[in-house]
């Protein structure tokens, strides 16, 4: 038979591994699509991305091992819920890190890096004018994760890759002032100097723009409710 008339199988879409639904699960959350507390049930995952419940298991451990996830005995998957001694401690300890990244990353940027840099701006403020805060928030964790990548320092870039993971939980509980993400000086100013190699101004405005993002929460203690008419009454 001539090879030429052989037909091949037509090859299959690939079904979505445990890494895709982590990543899917991942840009949900950052983007505030769900939010903390929501239960992530396995049976409506595996018909959301079409994969089997043992896909789902594995995405959303991989997702607790990132403490997006709290994952409670008995009762399932829910996206997490960080404390307010948490959301403190997170920015916290962004404050002490990132001044540091933003330095080492002036002194080595390359054009190139540059450009990257202010695409995430534009699209950043591009988000902000179709009123998708989600997404922009999203932009503004990858900005900032980004200039980590510029500094070329994996260990430290790896916590605070992470720490932004966590921040986006937090501002989606504690955020009160939407304005501190709109305000479009901050990334500019810091790109600019990122640019221009100073190091010392870099690392100030990284400083002063995070204390800013920090001031926007509220983290004050809330008299926590009743949870029952026996709690209230005993």
């Amino acid at each position: 038979m001539d090879p030429a008339i052989i037909k091949t199988p037509s090859a299959r879409p690939a079904q979505p591994l445990a890494e895709d639904v982590t990543r899917a699960l991942t840009l949900a959350i950052h983007e505030h699509r769900i939010k903390p507390g929501m239960k992530l049930g396995e049976d409506e995952l595996a018909d959301i991305y079409g994969v089997s419940r043992t896909v789902v298991r594995s995405a959303l451990h991989a997702l607790a091992h990132l403490q997006l996830v709290d994952i409670q005995r008995n009762r399932g998957a829910f996206v997490a819920q960080p404390t307010l001694r948490d959301a403190r401690e997170v920015f916290e300890a962004r404050e002490l890190l990132e001044p540091r990244i933003a330095r080492m990353a002036a002194a080595k940027a390359t054009p190139e890096d540059i450009a990257l840099l202010q695409q995430h701006i534009h699209d950043e403020h591009a988000a902000l004018a179709e009123a998708d805060h989600g997404r922009a928030l999203h932009l503004s964790g990858q900005f900032h994760i980004e200039i980590a990548r510029i500094a070329d320092q994996q260990t430290i870039a790896a916590f605070v890759e992470s720490l932004i993971s966590r921040s986006s939980l937090i501002i989606a509980l504690y955020w009160r002032r939407e304005s501190a993400l709109c305000e479009k000086h901050a990334h500019h100013e810091l790109v600019q100097a990122i640019a221009d190699g100073n190091g010392d101004k870099a690392a100030d405005l990284m400083r002063s723009h995070l204390v800013d993002l920090h001031s926007a929460l509220d983290l004050r203690e809330q008299d926590e409710a009743p949870r029952s008419l026996k709690d209230a009454l005993l």
